[in-house]
């Protein structure tokens, strides 16, 4: 089937040549496979799209390939799958893995569905997995994708991986058996974190039971499965550049390494310790920005404001300018714990924020919401707010209720009541080990009878820059464009 691409910002997707409403609605860069002997009636042609069968307009092909940005609904967490007009793909995060997800779901079950159903192919094929750090909301996803025992979860494929790349900060245990971030040294002031994870060698040495020290509980076992792929492991920092296979080249999309800031410690690597255990997590996160053509994404991990104001200082005056973006990932699901001076810094037009589902976070915060507005880059058009604009994946979510009104099936007399009825539940909040356990009446009880996940799509051609997400009521696209400033 010949490939061809969207070239509007949506385009319906009909289910014969005749029907007078969309089966679906496709979006500005979505491919599409039409049929080889095609032959137009009123103005559409047979053709595969996201999985489908179906029929779209003529005038609504033509289009390129772009560079996609998948801002996928993990819950709590991140999870970003980038598409480049090349076709290659890097998966940053994955969220919880599904045991702990009040949904069962997470970035596995996207790339699953990217894959198998969209593209049709038969085998995952990442270039590059990126762990941003070591925190469970983070990785678990990618283990899901990458065990073989769970792979039944996602329909058995198989999966191929060209590289892994970690910060190098890593879960580890002490003589003692206690939990740790490994040694530290110190450089003038300021203490640095020095047991930093840089290839696979050094990986199979740290997963070895006789270690000193060693890889630590479900980031070892996690850090097993990485090991058992088989592919090159490797650290990035600002010191890395490029992303190595994702340089800057004429008319491809180009991966800078702008943090973790790397310093020399008594000659060897080290990371700013940034204070206590989760402050070094999330702080010493991968920072990296992705260019293509003028536009700009970036993408922050957990940073902090520790974190922000070392990489401020790392890139001083004009340097701060490295991190301005059209769009950026908000740092660490919108906390609080963060700089303005950075936010400023980056002055995003758009603003995507990976918030989760656990009331004890309560992500995102208002003041960084706000702040996030309040420093966005800003484009009026006739009296309309082009830009910024904040996106939340957890906003982007929504779920149909419908109330119990009656039971049937075997055994179930006419005239029973809900009441006469209790249901057996398990509720699991993010990153739990232990579902709770309840029951409840079915009188007054709600059921979900749909759910649209917080996926919030970003794309580009390098100039113009289009964002959407799903429309709760006519199961279309909201879209959003804006030019690129750089």
């Amino acid at each position: 089937m010949p490939l061809d691409y969207v070239s509007t910002d949506t385009a319906p997707f009909y289910a014969s040549s005749s029907a007078t409403s969309a089966r679906a609605e496709l979006l500005w860069g979505d491919r599409v496979l039409v049929d080889e002997d095609a032959t137009p009636v009123n103005g559409r042609v047979r053709a595969r799209a996201r999985g489908r069968r179906g029929w779209i307009r003529t005038g609504d092909l033509g289009g390129a390939s772009l560079l996609e940005f998948y801002f996928i609904d993990v819950g709590q967490g991140d999870g970003v799958l980038i598409r480049t007009p090349d076709h290659r793909h890097i998966l940053i995060d994955g969220g919880y893995d599904r045991s702990k997800q009040p949904t069962g779901k997470n970035a596995a079950d996207f790339v699953d569905w990217k894959f198998r159903v969209d593209y049709g192919e038969k085998e995952i094929h990442l270039d590059a997995i990126i762990a941003s750090h070591n925190d469970a909301d983070h990785y678990g996803g990618l283990w899901d994708l990458l065990d073989v025992r769970r792979r039944a979860e996602i329909n058995n494929m198989g999966v191929r991986v060209d590289a892994f790349y970690t910060a190098g900060v890593c879960w580890m245990r002490d003589s003692a058996n206690k939990r740790f971030l490994g040694r530290t040294a110190k450089r003038y002031s300021k203490t640095y974190l020095t047991d930093l994870l840089s290839s696979r060698e050094q990986l199979l040495e740290w997963l070895r039971p006789a270690s000193e020290p060693r890889l630590q509980g479900e980031w070892a076992e996690f850090l097993q499965t990485v090991a058992d792929l088989g592919c090159p492991v490797a650290r990035l920092s600002h010191r890395t550049g490029w992303l190595p296979g994702f340089a800057s080249t004429p008319g491809t999309a180009a991966v800078r390494v702008l943090g973790p800031v790397e310093t020399t410690v008594k000659g060897a690597p080290g990371l700013l310790s940034l204070g206590d255990d989760s402050q070094n997590t999330n702080g010493n996160s991968v920072l990296l920005r992705v260019d293509y053509g003028r536009a700009r994404f970036l993408l922050t991990g957990d940073l902090n404001a520790r974190a922000q104001a070392a990489l401020l200082a790392a890139y001083p005056g004009a340097g701060a300018a490295e991190f301005a973006a059209d769009v950026a990932k908000a740092c660490h699901h919108g906390s609080d714990d963060c700089s303005l001076a950075f936010l400023r810094a980056v002055g995003a037009g758009c603003t995507v924020i990976s918030s989760g589902d656990n009331e004890s976070h309560s992500h995102p915060r208002p003041t960084i919401v706000a702040a996030s507005a309040l420093t966005g880059h800003t484009v009026i058009r006739k009296d309309a707010l082009i830009t910024p604009m904040i996106y939340s994946t957890e906003i982007a979510r929504s779920a149909r209720l419908g109330r119990v009104t009656g039971v049937t099936g075997p055994g179930i007399e006419a005239g029973t009541q809900l009441a006469d009825y209790r249901a057996s539940y398990t509720e699991t909040q993010a990153g739990d080990l232990n579902p709770k356990k309840g029951t409840r009446s079915l009188a007054g009880s709600h059921l979900v009878v749909g759910m649209i996940y917080g996926l919030v799509n970003v794309r580009t051609d390098g100039r113009r820059i289009l964002t959407a997400t799903m429309n709760e009521k006519r199961t279309g696209w909201d879209v959003k464009a804006f030019d690129s400033r750089f």
